[in-house]
């Protein structure tokens, strides 16, 4: 067993390998504060002959055990992985993927599990370091190791691997992966900050990053495998030369032909030339090798452009962005729609408006509760003229996490806007950053739907062409250009600040240099889109869709809550029933009414309110009967709060039986006259006198304060009114 350690923000990183899962290539066990997580990499027995990428799967996993819970739901077991373990494979898989050769041809497979939590410390980087370090010690070529960090920035300090407590007050929360050479990846959201804060926390993380390499090669030298050779390079192709004269000229027209569709058809007929033309010389074994050559001149024609002439296979210059359009309100029966487009991406989002019973419920190793802001992304296989299997991926997934990180940051505190939103984004087409497509359309459609944010959010993907010291920063990148080029960088924001970013950088360095000339151009980029979104809406609308939920909320004293629901759940069902309302009592007196017109919601509350008064002389109610007897009828004054009508004081004359002015359930106009020692209440019923002037009910003969008798029978004075008794006098 051997070990390596590192303090990062007070705190022993420890990696430790040789103890546990010894089968393995390569397995690491890695502990931060009381986070613990096991991490093995294994490669399969062969290569695979002619495979032109890496095989690498990535199954970062947590297990409840690791913080003494049970999994809920049906299945105790856990299951599918969560959408948070997906995300945290794609942060592992990114920078990793690059370092591996497509020559070593074997499947590998990196299982970073979580077996201990101490819910303070978050167990994703954690994750990231180990499974780098149980590659590096392990046989399987690696040109890493990579370190990773979270930073925050908490109380205008910037803090290395922020606990969750501290998050909760952090204006940032980034995490930066690199190797020994350079930053590799960034991946974050953020409150509106400045591009100059993010670039001070990307080089705060950098120190860091170099020690964490730093111990997993000494922990490699002390303990590691020697590496696998890789398979010999293939002959050279023999016709390249040939071919290459051919088909350079006719590709470099080709490559810059306008349109997407077109310029594919254009590639795709001189490749096909070329292949019929040449297809003695390929024979049957050369067709990978040609369609390789092929894509290497493209890359070599494209970049060349970039660099030289400064102009881009579609003609536009490097900091230009395509054509803008954006559309409201394009679907008649949702809460709110958008339609953006930009050059040959184009994305639908749609909003719905949903009550807290809609709330995602989460169940994690971390945490319980309920996620009120959902993003759901869709990249149908004909968005790219394609067909294929339709479903979420961990790309549509990956996608969808940056997109709510961008749009999270203005939404309205639940407190004055107590809905739960879901945004969905289905792309129509694809040519170049769906995602940050995703983010214009979803703000677009969030301020149609009279969602209150509190700016409007935009996004841009921008890339770089670099040789040497020579590079070009470009603005809205398309498709090919991610591919060609050495970086996918995604900036959304207000025009406040940034709210999330997403680099990877394909190449083994990039300087602050480069990062501050990206960071400002795509600033100028974000914008300028925000400017054209601006033509269909500036600001949310004022009120919601008719077809929209209505949601009224106040509180009440937390004490005062068993009367809301009364006996039973009596009184708050009535209440629901009578409102055609749904009703959400929490244990803090936050009240919420969800239905579907506002008169019935403020109903609703109105008579959840008068739960809460205290009757007093002289007050006036809408009242129902619910008992009738002999000497008067008892009300119904407030939801669960009866009172007396006594028979005299029903009209101004004389009644001679209660049915003949009241009957069960009738609603009637009360006040009350008085409320005696034990708290009893007796009402009138109101009436309009000869002159239209609104009366009680017939006088007592003195000022004497009446006499409460609820089930006691009637006055002395009245027993003449009851049938069948004489007066004794």
């Amino acid at each position: 067993m051997h070990r390596v350690s590192l303090t990062i923000n007070g705190i022993d990183l420890v990696l430790e390998t040789g103890r546990m899962a010894k089968q393995a290539n390569g397995a690491v066990f890695a502990t931060y504060g009381g986070g613990a997580v096991l991490a093995t990499a294994c490669c399969g027995s062969e290569p695979v002959v002619g495979l032109d990428y890496v095989p690498l799967q990535v199954e970062y996993n947590e297990k409840y055990y690791a913080a003494g819970k049970i999994p809920g739901g049906f299945l105790k077991r856990e299951g599918r992985p969560k959408d948070r373990e997906i995300l945290v494979c794609r942060l592992i898989d990114r920078p990793m993927r690059p370092l591996f050769s497509k020559r070593f041809g074997r499947d590998i497979q990196v299982v970073p599990t979580v077996i201990g939590t101490d819910n303070i410390n978050v167990p994703d980087v954690i994750a990231m370091n180990a499974a780098s370090a149980a590659v590096t010690i392990s046989d399987i070529p690696f040109d890493g190791p990579i370190g990773a960090v979270r930073v925050g920035h908490v109380d205008g300090e910037l803090v290395i691997n922020p606990t969750y407590e501290q998050l909760e007050h952090s204006a940032l929360d980034i995490i930066v992966a690199g190797t020994q050479d350079g930053i590799t990846m960034v991946e974050g959201g953020a409150e509106q900050v400045s591009e100059d804060l993010l670039i001070e926390a990307i080089e705060t993380a950098r120190p860091t990053i170099v020690e964490l390499c730093r111990i997993q090669v000494e922990l490699r030298l002390a303990v590691g495998k020697e590496k696998l050779p890789l398979p010999q390079s293939p002959d050279a192709f023999a016709p390249e030369q040939e071919i290459r004269a051919y088909a350079f000229p006719k590709l470099e027209e080709a490559c810059f032909v306008k349109g997407k569709m077109e310029r594919a058809a254009a590639i795709k007929a001189v490749k096909n030339e070329a292949k019929e033309k040449f297809a003695e010389a390929i024979g049957e074994d050369g067709g990978k090798a040609f369609s390789a050559l092929f894509e290497d001149l493209e890359q070599e024609i494209v970049r060349a452009s970039i660099l030289g002439k400064k102009v881009r296979t579609d003609g536009r210059g490097p900091e230009d962005i395509r054509p803008i359009s954006s559309e409201v309100s394009v679907l008649d029966r949702t809460h709110g729609s958008a339609l953006f487009t930009r050059g040959e991406t184009q994305a639908l989002a749609v909003v719905t408006l949903g009550t807290k019973r809609d709330a995602q419920i989460i169940d994690n190793i971390e945490e319980d509760g309920t996620e009120k802001f959902l993003l759901h992304y869709n990249f149908p296989p004909f968005s790219v003229g394609e067909t294929g299997r339709m479903g979420t991926g961990r790309r549509e997934i990956g996608h969808g996490h940056l997109a709510h990180r961008s749009l999270e940051a203005v939404l309205p505190e639940s407190a004055s806007f107590p809905y739960t939103l879901r945004v969905v984004s289905e792309i129509l087409e694809s040519n170049g950053s769906s995602s940050m497509a995703t983010v214009c359309g979803g703000s677009l459609s969030l301020m149609d739907a009279g969602v209150p944010i509190t700016k409007p959010v935009a996004g841009i993907a921008m890339g770089l062409v670099a040789e040497g010291e020579e590079y070009v920063v470009l603005s809205d990148i398309l498709g090919e250009e991610d591919h060609l080029g050495d970086m996918d960088f995604k900036v959304a924001g207000t025009d406040d600040g940034i709210t999330a970013f997403q680099m990877d950088i394909k190449i083994k360095n990039i300087s602050p240099d480069v990062m501050r000339r990206a960071l400002e151009q795509a600033r100028r980029g974000r914008l300028h889109i925000l400017e054209a979104m601006a033509g269909a809406i500036q600001t949310p609308r004022g009120e919601l869709s008719r077809y929209a939920p209505r949601i009224v909320s106040f509180s009440v004293d937390p004490e005062k809550i068993g009367v809301l629901i009364g006996p039973g759940g009596k009184t708050i069902k009535s209440i629901s029933e009578k409102h055609d309302v749904q009703i959400n009592i929490e244990n803090d007196g936050s009240v919420t009414v969800y239905c579907k017109d506002a008169d019935d919601a403020e109903g609703a509350k109105g008579s959840l309110l008068k739960l809460l008064e205290e009757p007093e002389v002289g007050r006036t109610y809408d009242a129902v009967v619910r008992r009738i007897v002999d000497f008067g009828a008892f009300v119904e004054y407030l939801p669960g709060r009866e009172g007396l009508v006594h028979i005299s004081k029903m009209a101004p004359h004389r009644v001679e039986k209660v049915t003949d002015m009241l009957q069960m359930n009738q609603e009637v106009p009360v006040r009350i006259i008085e409320i005696d020692k034990m708290g009893r209440v007796n009402l009138s019923l109101i009436y309009e006198d000869r002159e239209g002037g609104e009366q009680g009910g017939r006088e007592r003969r003195d000022d004497r304060p009446e006499r409460s008798h609820h089930g006691r029978g009637p006055r002395r004075d009245d027993r003449d009114e009851r049938p069948g008794r004489d007066r004794r006098d």
